[in-house]
Parts: structure tokens; C-alpha cells; sequence
């Protein structure tokens, strides 16, 4: 079953088209990761599915709900960690979670309990009675997450959940939503600027630019969409013995080395070396996402125009999140 569908979605800012005919199907329980440029359209498209601002054309179905005629419900499904930071620092870490928790009407004899299963999730327990303001960025990023899920939602928006954090930081905040999605089946739509972070997270992965959706797809399949991997190698090379070899796509001599492309080297490097002749020394590069970002994206990255909408739309978003 399919946790978001949507249909020629599109939401256009006086002059610039932030989002344009995107349709899009993520099944339940998928970690669908958005990647793009500043000002691509990531936030923008997060923010109509989450009924934060109504689309210009098209619509969407967002756990069961159309996000036109039925935003109350969706909003019942979901939860949002911003970009921006949007927890009160001047409440503690338990207050922040009962005000969300009031908010979005859980039964008031369940709230204690959840309080304290999200606490202890996020790692926040021995923390929960001091202000918010004494946390560090990863404590509040964890208890982001910890508010995002107390009334139970079957969809989680992560928008640059890490952006910011140090690596500790930012693994503990990976070790949470792998949890989440083992234990509770949520379906979670993740932009980050981190290609390590997609590539370790996303079951699937769609390159949004100006708007649209330019390429989907396993991380694995996207990354074979650019080429195969490399291995540099010194050495008296046996190029005839090397070309011969069926996974071998091309050899060339490049500043004193040999540059092979190779299919699957983790496979197929120890063939390579055994019919390679005298080897010296040996290299590989394997294909990553930011070869795949680069190849898809590099060259079209968004004006500041649409930067700037985009920007601005942020911070609207999180006003109305606060108000709602």
C-alpha cells in the first residue's frame, strides 16, 4: 500500500515554479530520500505534502488523505522535523513533548507513558527535566525526532535532520530512524545535503531539480545510471591481458597510471590484478552518490531566486507549524 501518492503537483512563487508536476509513489514503510540543490524544490514539495502550503496545481494523497480536501486528517499522520530549529528552549525537554502531545489531542492518560518511551528512545531520559536551551545541537535534533513521533504517525518528514550536527551527532540521529523504521514500520521522506546519509539510510532515492524529479531510484541502481568503478593502478600493466577481461569497460594511461573501469570491483578486483601483470600499486574508486548528484544535478543547480523563495518559505512553514 502506498503511504504518499501524488499527482502533477506543482506550486509556482511569483515568478518562480518551486515545485513542477512532480508525481510520486512511496509505499508504506519506505525510507524515500529527496535530494537537490539549495532552492530545488525539496522543502517546498515537503510542505505541500504535509499541508503546510496549499499547491498552486495537482494534489496528493498522504496517508490515506487528500492534502486539498482533507488537511486536518493529514496532518493527524504525520510528523515534521524542520530544518530550522523549532523546539521552545525556554521549556524542558518532558514540557516541549507534553505541549506536542496536547496539540495533537493524544488522550491525556497516555501522555505520561509516551513521554517517557520517546525519552527513552531518543536517549533523553537523564535530560528530560532540564530547558532546552542547555542541550547540545544532537540532543536537539534527537528530541525533534522524539516530539515528530509522540502522537504515533504513520509518515515522518525529516528535513536536513543532521545539518549541523558533528558525525557522533549525526550517527546517533541515523542509529534513531533505522530503529523506527524496524520497529514501527514509518514511512520516512528524508532531504539532506549528506550523500552518505542517503546512500546509508534510502531504500529508494529521487534527485529533484528546478522543481521536478529528475532521476529515481535504488541508491545502487542510480549509481550504475553514471558509470563503473575505477581502479588506478602503476605497474608493467598487461593492457592486452586486461582488455580481454569481460567486466573491463575501458583502460587509459592518465599521468603515469593506468585508469580501469571495471564493473562490480568488489567482485572482480582480484581478477583484475591476477591477469594485470607486474602491479606496483592499486587504487579503486567506486561510484558514489555524489558522483550521482554531480552527474544529475552539478551542472543545474537553481538560481538564487528560487533559493530565496525557498528560504523564505521555510520560515514561514515553521511559524505555522507553531501556530497550528
Amino acid at each position: 500500500m502506498a503511504a504518499i501518492v501524488t499527482s502533477d503537483l506543482v506550486k509556482r512563487y511569483a515568478e518562480v515554479t518551486a515545485v513542477d508536476g512532480v508525481s510520486l509513489e512511496i509505499p508504506e514503510g519506505e525510507v524515500f530520500g529527496l535530494l537537490g540543490p539549495n532552492g530545488a524544490g525539496k522543502t517546498t514539495l515537503i510542505s505541500m505534502l504535509s499541508t503546510l502550503v496549499k499547491p498552486t496545481s495537482g494534489t496528493a494523497v498522504v496517508a490515506g488523505r487528500d492534502i486539498n480536501r482533507e488537511p486536518l486528517e493529514v496532518r493527524r499522520n504525520i510528523g515534521i522535523v524542520f530544518q530550522e530549529p523549532s523546539v521552545d528552549d525556554l521549556l524542558t525537554g518532558r514540557e516541549n513533548l507534553y505541549l506536542h502531545s496536547m496539540l495533537y489531542g493524544v488522550p491525556r492518560a497516555e501522555i505520561p507513558g509516551r513521554i517517557d518511551r520517546m525519552l527513552e528512545m531518543v536517549k533523553l531520559t537523564d535530560r528530560a527535566g532540564s530547558l532546552v536551551k542547555t542541550y547540545s545541537g544532537g540532543m536537539r535534533r534527537r528530541l525533534e525526532i522524539a516530539r515528530g513521533l509522540i502522537h504515533k504517525p504513520r509518515i515522518l518528514f525529516l528535513d536536513e535532520p543532521t545539518l549541523g550536527l558533528d558525525p557522533a551527532s549525526r550517527k546517533a540521529v541515523w542509529s534513531h530512524i533505522r530503529e523506527l523504521r524496524a520497529t514501527h514500520n514509518t514511512t520516512i521522506i528524508l532531504t539532506t545535503h549528506y550523500m552518505e546519509e542517503a546512500d546509508s539510510l534510502a531504500d529508494r532515492i529521487g534527485i529533484i531539480n528546478r522543481g521536478k524529479i529528475i532521476e529515481l531510484g535504488t541508491p545502487d541502481e542510480l549509481k550504475r545510471k553514471v558509470g563503473r568503478d575505477l581502479v588506478f593502478v602503476t605497474g608493467a600493466l598487461d593492457e592486452a591481458a586486461v582488455r580481454a577481461l569481460p567486466f573491463v569497460q575501458s583502460v587509459e594511461l592518465e599521468n603515469g597510471r593506468y585508469k580501469i573501469s571495471i564493473e562490480e570491483s568488489g567482485v572482480n578486483l582480484q581478477a583484475l590484478l591476477n591477469a594485470g601483470g607486474r602491479i606496483d600499486e592499486v587504487e579503486v574508486r567506486r561510484v558514489t552518490l555524489d558522483d550521482v548528484f554531480l552527474k544529475f544535478a552539478g551542472q543545474q543547480i537553481s538560481d538564487d531566486a528560487e533559493e530565496h523563495a525557498e528560504g523564505i518559505f521555510e520560515r514561514v512553514a515553521v511559524n505555522k507549524a507553531v501556530r497550528r
